[in-house]
C-alpha cells in the first residue's frame, strides 16, 4: 500500500500481515527480530504473551503467519513456526520440570472469587478458554471425556508431528495455575448437561468435531472402510490396527495426509487386533520401536506397502499444506489427483475402490460441487479404505436443551460466541465446523473474554484495548547488512529412510540457524517517518532505495494536499527496512520508529 510518509499510528498494526494473519495476533516479528539479535528469552515472552500454547504451536500450527509473511515476496516466507519451537525448546514447557519459568509470561494468578464457568471439552478450545478465565479470577471446571487431554490435538494429529508428553506438559501447566479437570467424564452419560447448568453460572462448550463424515457410496459398509477420524484415533490410543498390505486414503486435506503417513508408520506395529486392554503394552511397544529404527523398516516391509492418496483437486486445488503433501511423497505415498470415489468393491470385506476421473471440483461460483467424465473409471486394490471427507459434531449429550444449530450440525454462536441460550456458549469446531488449531486457540481467548463480560460486566484481560507507542531509532542499523539475501534455512529433520516409526519428523533448529533466519525478517513493525518541518524534498532518498519504494509525487494525487504541494510516499509492501534513505537523509528528516504495544 503506499501513504503519506507522516506519523500516523492507525495503519501500524495493519502493516504487520504476520500479526494480522494470527488469530491470536501474537507478535511474530517481536519474537522473530529477537531471536535474530541473540535475545532469546525475550523471544519466549513475546511468543508465549497471546499464546497459552506457544510449545504445541511450535510444532503444528498451520502458520498463517507465514502465508502472509511479506519476506514470501523476495523469496521465502520466515520460518516463524519453527522459530517459535526453537525458543519454546529453552524457556517453554518442554525445558523446565516445573511451572514457574513458564507462568513468567502470565504473571501472578489472582483468587477464584468470580462466578464459576463450567467447559465441555479439554482440546485448544476449551484449555484455551480455562487459561484466560482462571486469569480472569474465575474457578473453572472442565469435563473431558476422555482419560487424556488435548482433545483432537492428542487424539488426532500423529505422534511423529507432536510428541504426547509435550501435550500432557502444556496443559499440566495451565490446570496448575487453578483450573479443575474432570477425565473421563462423559457428558450426557457420566453428568448430565442440566446439572451442569446448575453447577456453574455459564457453560462453554468446546467438544470440537471428532466424528468422521461418512461417504454414502455402495460398499461404504464393508469391513475395512474407516474413517480418517476413527484410524487416527485408534491409533493414538495406542490400538493395533490391521490394514493389510495396501490402504487407500480418500481426502485431500491435511487429515488425509495424516492418515496416509500413520498408515505407513503403524505398520511398524505388527498389525494385529485392536483390543484396549493392550493400549499400554502398545503404547510402550511403539516407544521401544521407534528407538531401534532398523526394527521398524522391517516391521514396515512386513505390513503396510503401498500407501494411495486418492483427491478430487489437482494439486494447486487440495487443501492440505504443500509441506504435508511434499513430505508424503517423499516418505513414500502415492497421489492420484482428480479422482472421485464410485464404490467400494468387494464382498464381506473391501478389495478396493472404484474411482471417476473428475471435470471440476467446483462451480462457476467456485462453490463445492464436482463434476465427472464418464467412462473414465479406474479401481485401485486395497484392503483398507481410509476416508478423509470431513468432520463433524457430536452434541447429542445437549439432551432436551434446545439451542440453535449452524450448518455443520453443530451450536450457532452471536460474534461473542454465546449460543441461542445466554447460558452457554461455544467455541472451535462444534461452532464454526473443522479449522486449525490456532483459530480453537483464538475462538477460546474470544468466548472467555465473552463469557467475563457478560458474568461481571467488566472486560477480560484478553479484551483490554491496546495502544502503541512510536520509539524513534535515529541511528538505525541492520545486525546483517546482507539479510535480504540470505535464504530461508531450512527447518532440520529426520532424513526420509528413517522415518518409519513415531519419532518425531522435525527436528529443529541449532542456534546458529535460528539467529540467521531471525536475521531474515523484513522488521515490518519497524517505519521510516517524515518531519515534514525539516524535508528539503531533494530526492536522495529516493535515489538510494534499492526495492525504488519511495517516491515525490504531487500532494493531490494521494489526497493529501494540492497540486502546488509536494509529498513523499513509500511503499510498504516493498520496502525491506534496510535504513539506506535514513543514513542519506541530510537534513536528518527521514527516521525509522519503532511500533511498541502497551497495554491500556
Amino acid at each position: 500500500m503506499n501513504r503519506p510518509v507522516v506519523p500516523d499510528a492507525r495503519w501500524l498494526w495493519e502493516n504487520e500481515p504476520c500479526r494480522a494473519a494470527c488469530p491470536v495476533h501474537t507478535d511474530a516479528g517481536a519474537y522473530v527480530t529477537a531471536i535474530g539479535e541473540g535475545r532469546f528469552h525475550d523471544a519466549y515472552v513475546h511468543a508465549r504473551q497471546h499464546n497459552p500454547f506457544p510449545s504445541i504451536c511450535g510444532r503444528v500450527c498451520a502458520a498463517p503467519c507465514e502465508t502472509s509473511c511479506r519476506r514470501g515476496s523476495i523469496d521465502l516466507p520466515i520460518a516463524i513456526r519453527a522459530l517459535k519451537r526453537f525458543v519454546t525448546e529453552q524457556f517453554g514447557v518442554e525445558a523446565f520440570a516445573g511451572a514457574e519459568q513458564w507462568h513468567q509470561a502470565h504473571g501472578e494468578v489472582p483468587a477464584a472469587t468470580l462466578p464459576s464457568v463450567g467447559i465441555i471439552g479439554a482440546g485448544p478450545g476449551g484449555m484455551s478458554a480455562a487459561h484466560d478465565l482462571r486469569l480472569a479470577g474465575h474457578p473453572v471446571t472442565v469435563y473431558e471425556a476422555e482419560s487424556q487431554l488435548g482433545g483432537m490435538i492428542y487424539y488426532g494429529v500423529p505422534e511423529y508431528r507432536l510428541p504426547r508428553a509435550l501435550i500432557e506438559r502444556e496443559n499440566d501447566a495451565i490446570i496448575e495455575m487453578g483450573v479443575e479437570v474432570i477425565r473421563n467424564c462423559r457428558v450426557g452419560t457420566d453428568i448430565q448437561f442440566d446439572e451442569l447448568l446448575s453447577r456453574h453460572s455459564a457453560i462453554l462448550v468446546a467438544v470440537g468435531a471428532a466424528r468422521g463424515r461418512d461417504l454414502q457410496i455402495p460398499g461404504h459398509d464393508l469391513d475395512g472402510v474407516t474413517t480418517a477420524i476413527e484410524f487416527l484415533l485408534n491409533v493414538n490410543r495406542g490400538y493395533r490396527v490391521v490394514l493389510g498390505e495396501r490402504v487407500v486414503v480418500v481426502g485431500g486435506g491435511n487429515v488425509a495426509f495424516d492418515a496416509a503417513r500413520t498408515a505407513l508408520r503403524d505398520a511398524a506395529m505388527g498389525g494385529g487386533q485392536p483390543n484396549e486392554d493392550e493400549a499400554t503394552q502398545a503404547d510402550d511397544a511403539r516407544r521401544e520401536l521407534t528407538t531401534s529404527l532398523d526394527a521398524a523398516r522391517a516391521a514396515l516391509r512386513a505390513g503396510v506397502k503401498h500407501v494411495t492418496v486418492v483427491s478430487l483437486e489437482s494439486f494447486e486445488e487440495m487443501p492440505a499444506a504443500l509441506e504435508e503433501i511434499e513430505e508424503a511423497e517423499a516418505e513414500g505415498v502415492h497421489i492420484r489427483f482428480r479422482r472421485g470415489p464410485q464404490r467400494v468393491t468387494g464382498e464381506g470385506r473391501v478389495t478396493g475402490l472404484e474411482t471417476i476421473e473428475v471435470a471440476s471440483v467446483f462451480d462457476e461460483h467456485g462453490r463445492f460441487s464436482p463434476t465427472f467424465n464418464p467412462g473414465t473409471e479406474e479401481t485401485f486394490e486395497a484392503d483398507s479404505v481410509i476416508l478423509a471427507v470431513g468432520q463433524a459434531p457430536d452434541i447429542a449429550f445437549l439432551g432436551e436443551i434446545e439451542l440453535t444449530r449452524n450448518r455443520f450440525g453443530g451450536v450457532a454462536v452471536d460474534e461473542g460466541l454465546r449460543s441461542s441460550d445466554p447460558r452457554i456458549w461455544a467455541a472451535g469446531d462444534v461452532a464454526f465446523g473443522p479449522r486449525n488449531l490456532i483459530n480453537a486457540v483464538a475462538d477460546g481467548q474470544r468466548a472467555a473474554a465473552s463469557i467475563h463480560a457478560a458474568l461481571t460486566g467488566a472486560t477480560a484481560p484478553v479484551a483490554q484495548e491496546v495502544r502503541i507507542n512510536l520509539i524513534a531509532k535515529p541511528a538505525f542499523r541492520r545486525l546483517a547488512t546482507d539479510y535480504d539475501a540470505v535464504k530461508r534455512v531450512v527447518v532440520p529433520g529426520l532424513p526420509h529412510d528413517r522415518r518409519s516409526g513415531f519419532a518425531e519428523v522435525e527436528t529443529g533448529y541449532d542456534r546458529g540457524q535460528a539467529v540467521l533466519e531471525g536475521q531474515r525478517c523484513l522488521r515490518c513493525f519497524e517505519n521510516i517517518m517524515l518531519r515534514p518541518e525539516l524535508c528539503i524534498l531533494c530526492g536522495l532518498c529516493v535515489d538510494v532505495c534499492p526495492y525504488d519504494c519511495i517516491h515525490i509525487v504531487r500532494a493531490d494525487t494521494i489526497g493529501a494536499g494540492t497540486a502546488a504541494q509536494s509529498a513523499l510516499t513509500i511503499d510498504e509492501d516493498q520496502c525491506i527496512r534496510c535504513g539506506l534513505c535514513i543514513n542519506r537523509c541530510p537534513p536528518a528528516a527521514l527516521v525509522m520508529v519503532h511500533a511498541q504495544e502497551v497495554a491500556r
